[in-house]
């Protein structure tokens, strides 16, 4: 079943009302998801400052945009009612400054926009309040948003993933009912990415798979910006899911059962063979639809010119080892 922003119809797309200060710099909100190598993006960024600044491009990155900058968007115990109001106009302070520096292009990469991964787990299903987060940053930026880049990942994938990583920081291995629940949860990244264009009607939408831009966090900056980028002769794979030894490890030290990560392979994976099945058919089901043209609701980018050079040509061949994380290759309103 469609959530409720969808079955009214599709959110009106029209032109964003920009501020006379900085009308001619895009913002793009680069927002996740969480396992779909956001960490390594933000890393190549921070590596290629200031190739990226000679070519207009700035970020803000999570060592920025968490340490104080988005205070107050989401609500938050303690900071009172005018917080909201204050970011506004911090937000609004640094985009000006950005576009008085002759900043073309600003990419805002933060996966936490949208939520976390352990509410996921707690919910047992995608975002689940990702239409009002992101409703509230929208209304942070003053509407001032262009694009929002968001990538998906293969749901069996995803999920394993994500599992893996909250074991790993303290949560309990799910069982297979829990694992069979998440598994035929009813929400997709189609309800996802209907929440983010009801929640950020003005902003182009535009959805990049995983299985595309893996180890390749040049390409999801370069469809962001429609700029081109430096390129990494050999790029960090950062935040990787744990293996299942160091699983195990992990369960050990902390006093649990480590066969409870009961897996022979590399990667571990909580779902049966059926659940897998279902999981990988919902994913089919969403790439259909974002083929077919998302109802108007986001782009698929998904063929880029790769032979296209970047800012720097690469120094060296390109690799991917083994121990890489890549098995498989609208509406809402702020309160």
């Amino acid at each position: 079943m469609r959530p409720w922003s969808l079955m009214r119809n599709p959110p009106v797309r029209h032109m964003a009302t920009r501020a006379s200060k900085g009308a001619g710099m895009k913002v793009i909100l680069h927002i996740g998801a969480h396992r779909t190598a956001s960490t390594s993006l933000q890393s190549y960024m921070r590596r290629h400052r200031d190739e990226l600044r000679n070519a207009g491009i700035a970020f803000w990155a999570p060592r920025r945009t968490r340490t104080g900058l988005f205070n107050g968007i989401q609500p938050t115990p303690g900071l009172g009612a005018g917080a909201a109001r204050r970011a506004r106009g911090r937000i609004g302070m640094n985009l000006d400054r950005a576009a008085s520096n002759g900043v073309q292009s600003l990419v805002v990469s933060d996966e936490n926009m949208i939520g976390s991964v352990r509410l996921n787990m707690r919910a047992g299903q995608l975002y689940p309040d990702i239409g009002q987060r992101l409703a509230r940053y929208v209304h942070a930026f003053d509407h001032r948003i262009d694009k929002v880049m968001l990538s998906v990942r293969g749901l069996d994938h995803y999920w394993a993933s994500a599992i893996a990583f909250g074991v790993a920081r303290g949560h309990a291995v799910p069982n297979a009912a829990r694992c069979h629940a998440i598994a035929t949860h009813p929400r997709t990244w189609r309800d996802v990415i209907g929440d983010v264009a009801c929640a950020a009607p003005s902003a182009r939408i535009e959805v990049m798979p995983f299985e595309v831009s893996a180890g390749r966090p040049e390409m999801i900056l370069r469809a962001a910006s429609g700029q081109a980028v430096p390129s990494d002769a050999v790029p960090d794979w950062l935040n990787r899911a744990p293996t299942v030894s160091h699983l195990r490890t992990i369960l050990a030290d902390r006093g649990d059962d480590p066969m409870a990560v009961s897996d022979a392979t590399g990667r571990w994976s909580p779902f049966d063979a059926a659940a897998r099945a279902h999981l990988r058919e919902a994913y089919a089901d969403d790439m259909h639809w974002l083929v077919a043209g998302a109802d108007g609701l986001a782009t698929l980018t998904e063929e880029l010119d790769h032979r296209r050079a970047g800012i720097t040509p690469p120094r060296g061949p390109q690799t991917r080892g083994q121990g890489h994380d890549i098995e498989e290759r609208r509406m809402a309103h702020p309160c």
